[in-house]
């Protein structure tokens, strides 16, 4: 059932919100202890009443914070921490009359791509639990996908949503940067994180950006821009659109990722969408541009972890020995990788040689697709370069690991959105495919995949 069937069924009053509410629930018992979605069940849901959300079942990927609710992060360092206030889109959420059931499992503290690198264990992949569901947003994406929730709100640093939604075969955007408040979400790195939707639909993701988009006094990167996503959904006509591809956009791709995108490609310019190769000279640079500007920037917000104001602590007879054991105990291998490589790249005696040449490269590629969208309306592309892979694959090797991000991080870097949706299938497994639009282009994108469900593309 379509998220708009499942608005239209509560409205009319066909099933009330208890009875979809114990669907859910009902799922969840059925599917939990096998893909191992949440972190966090609550007994009773938090939110509910009138608005635009009323009797959906909503996750929240477990880096937002929910007032009196524990917020983990995927890790042992926070394994008991509560709470004390709401983010702002779980706040406009609540207002907006969803049902909160519970905190999504994620990789820890957002560093992962596969879903493996929770302290609450693995999720799994719906469509083969032998497989992994993507990262780090790999509960909200898994949750959806199962028929657990309705929505999800999750965060994408370099694919975090996009990723998961090509794995599991959802919908999910990372909006333009600065759409959508950051105000309460842990942060994994603040100039490219940005809190987003995941959904079975363009119509559920149509929903929720109405709901958690718009200007926030607490987040002074957000817009005072105001985009309608419902009222766009019906506006996508291919005739008036021109589609960028780029053979670099290809390169060593999965020959079924790649046959997948083509025919989303070709299915768009069958309708009558004009299709233009379009050169983009410095996308080599986006792979190691994104690690060199997300390390630091990393490193320097885990600073605030070290168990002593809040987290897992540890008594030492020294402050050094407290903080030491307390992050050596509480924190996983990709974490503390990223922790030091971040440190190092933002030292004194070489940040002018890896972060000061970062910044200077990102620069070059917002420049790049700046000029690209004075051609073309949107870029189109493989979200992921792979299948997904199985659990246990690629954990113990970073560079295959980071590889699922190589076309994500691309539109991070340069604050544009994305948005990822199912284009077909491959080897009994989802293949997503992803669309790039300049800068507040958002509304366009939805209203794209919408088209693309409507007239039966995948």
């Amino acid at each position: 059932m379509s998220t708009r069937e499942i608005v239209e069924k509560l409205r009319s009053g066909e099933i009330t919100p208890e009875e979809h509410l114990q669907e859910r629930l009902d799922a969840i018992e059925e599917k939990e202890k096998e893909l191992n979605a949440f972190i966090t069940l609550l007994k009773e849901p938090v939110g509910g009443g009138a608005g635009p959300l009323s009797g959906l079942v909503i996750g929240i990927k477990d880096n937002f914070a929910v007032k009196g609710v524990r917020m983990t992060c995927g890790s042992k360092m926070l394994s008991n921490y509560i709470a004390p206030f709401d983010a702002t889109p779980v706040e406009r959420i609540k207002r907006a009359g969803g049902w909160i059931i519970g905190k999504n499992n994620m990789d820890e503290f957002a560093c992962g791509s596969s879903g493996e690198t929770s302290a609450f264990g693995p999720t799994r992949n719906p469509h083969d639990p032998e497989r992994v569901p993507g990262g780090s947003s790999s509960g909200s994406a898994a949750a959806v996908a199962a028929g657990m929730i309705d929505l999800s709100l999750a965060s994408d640093t370099g694919g975090s949503i996009r990723n998961p939604a090509s794995f599991c075969g959802v919908v999910g955007l990372k909006p333009t940067y600065g759409l959508v408040s950051r105000y309460g979400l842990v942060d994994l790195a603040m100039s490219l994180d940005c809190p987003g939707p995941l959904a079975p639909d363009a119509y559920g993701v149509a929903l929720l950006m109405d709901v958690i988009a718009g200007y926030d006094p607490r987040d002074p990167v957000t817009t005072h821009r105001k985009l309608s996503f419902l009222d766009s959904l019906g506006s996508f006509d291919p005739e008036k659109t021109r589609i960028g591809t780029s053979p670099a956009l290809f390169e060593g791709v999965d020959k079924d990722v790649v046959r997948v995108t083509e025919r989303v490609i070709s299915f768009f310019e069958k309708k009558g969408a004009e299709v233009e190769e379009i050169d983009l000279p410095s996308i080599w640079s986006a792979f190691p541009t994104y690690y060199l500007v997300m390390y630091p920037e990393f490193a320097s917000a885990m600073q605030k972890f070290d168990g002593l104001k809040y987290g897992y602590h540890v008594d030492a007879d020294t402050l050094y020995d407290a903080v030491a054991r307390a992050r050596a105990e509480a924190l996983g291998k990709e974490v503390k990788r990223r922790i030091l490589l971040g440190t190092y790249v933002s030292m004194a005696e070489v940040s002018k040689k890896w972060y000061t040449l970062a910044l200077k490269a990102r620069s070059t590629i917002i420049r790049m697709f700046d000029r690209a969208f004075e051609h073309v309306d949107v870029i189109i592309s493989p979200t992921v370069p792979f299948l997904p892979f199985k659990i246990g694959e690629r954990i113990n090797d970073p560079v295959k690991m980071y590889m699922s991000d190589a076309l994500t991080v691309i539109a991070n870097l340069a604050g544009i959105p994305a948005i990822s949706f199912p284009g077909g299938w491959a080897r009994g497994l989802p293949v997503g495919v992803q669309i790039m639009g300049p800068r507040y282009s958002d509304p366009l994108l939805v209203s794209m995949v919408h088209f693309f469900e409507e007239e039966g593309g995948a």
